[in-house]
C-alpha cells in the first residue's frame, strides 16, 4: 500500500513503513507525553517531502507554535503561509466552533491542497458536547467530512483519567483507522519514568504490538524500535 511516512524513524518501522494513505491517526497520551511534538514532527516531515500542510490548534495560539517548532530547529522561514499554515480555533464559542470545523475545515483544506493535517487537541472539540449519543453523532458526522479530504490526519486526544489507553471521552479510538498511544512507565517510585510508545490498532496493515520507549530531544523524537521498556 501507499505509505505516508510519519517522520520518525522507529515509529514508521512500528507501523511497517508509515500511515495508509489518505487515512486518519489519532494519538492518545496524557499531559507531557508530547503528542503535539509528535504531530509538529508529522507535519515538518511533509513540508520536506513538498506537501502542503496545515496545523489546526484548538489550544495553543499560531505564534506559540511558531515558537516552539523555531526552538526544535525547524526551518519554517520558507514554508509559512506557502505551504504551511498553522490556524487557531476556538473552541469556547460553541457554535462558532462547531460551524467552523464542520463547514470551514474542510474547504480550507481543499482550497490549500492540504496533504497532512494535525487537528490539536480533537478532545476540545468532542467537549463541546455533553450528551454522550449527539457527541457520536457529530464526531462520526466529522470522521466521514475527513475521509472524503485527499489528505492525512493526525488527530490528538487527552486520556481518560482512569484508563492510559483509553481517550478522554473513549470514541476517537473507534473512529480512527490508526490509534498510536504514548504514556509514562514506572516500575516503582524510586526509579526514573520511561516514556513509551504503542501501536494499537492499524486497520489493512500489519502494524508491530510491541511497546517501545522513546525520548523526546530538542531537535528530534527519538524511538527506539530495537529496545525493550522493561
Amino acid at each position: 500500500m501507499d505509505r505516508i511516512p510519519f517522520g520518525i524513524a522507529g515509529l514508521d518501522e512500528m507501523l511497517g513503513g508509515g500511515l495508509i494513505r489518505q487515512t486518519i491517526c489519532a494519538m492518545i497520551g496524557t499531559y507531557g507525553t508530547g503528542k503535539s511534538t509528535f504531530a509538529l514532527q508529522f507535519i515538518y516531515e511533509g513540508l520536506l517531502r513538498g506537501e502542503n500542510v496545515i496545523y489546526f490548534s484548538l489550544e495553543e495560539r499560531e505564534d506559540r507554535i511558531y515558537d516552539v517548532m523555531t526552538d526544535r530547529k525547524f526551518k519554517i522561514d520558507k514554508y509559512r503561509d506557502k505551504s504551511l499554515f498553522v490556524i487557531k480555533l476556538d473552541p469556547t464559542d460553541f457554535n462558532f466552533s462547531i460551524n467552523s470545523i464542520k463547514k470551514d475545515l474542510p474547504e480550507m483544506i481543499t482550497k490549500i491542497g492540504a496533504a497532512r493535517v494535525v487537528i490539536d487537541p480533537i478532545s476540545l472539540f468532542e467537549g463541546l458536547f455533553d450528551d454522550p449519543s449527539e457527541r457520536r453523532r457529530e464526531m462520526s458526522y466529522l470522521i466521514e467530512l475527513l475521509r472524503d479530504l485527499d489528505a492525512n490526519f493526525l488527530l490528538t486526544s487527552e486520556t481518560n483519567t482512569t484508563d492510559a489507553y483509553t481517550s478522554k471521552y473513549g470514541l476517537i479510538e473507534y473512529l480512527a483507522d490508526t490509534v498510536v498511544v504514548l504514556r509514562y512507565i514506572r516500575p516503582d517510585d524510586l526509579t526514573e519514568v520511561h516514556m513509551s510508545i504503542e501501536v494499537v490498532k492499524m486497520r489493512r496493515s500489519k502494524h508491530s504490538r510491541e511497546i517501545k520507549p522513546y525520548e523526546i530531544l530538542q531537535e528530534r523524537v527519538n524511538v527506539y524500535n530495537e529496545a525493550s521498556v522493561f
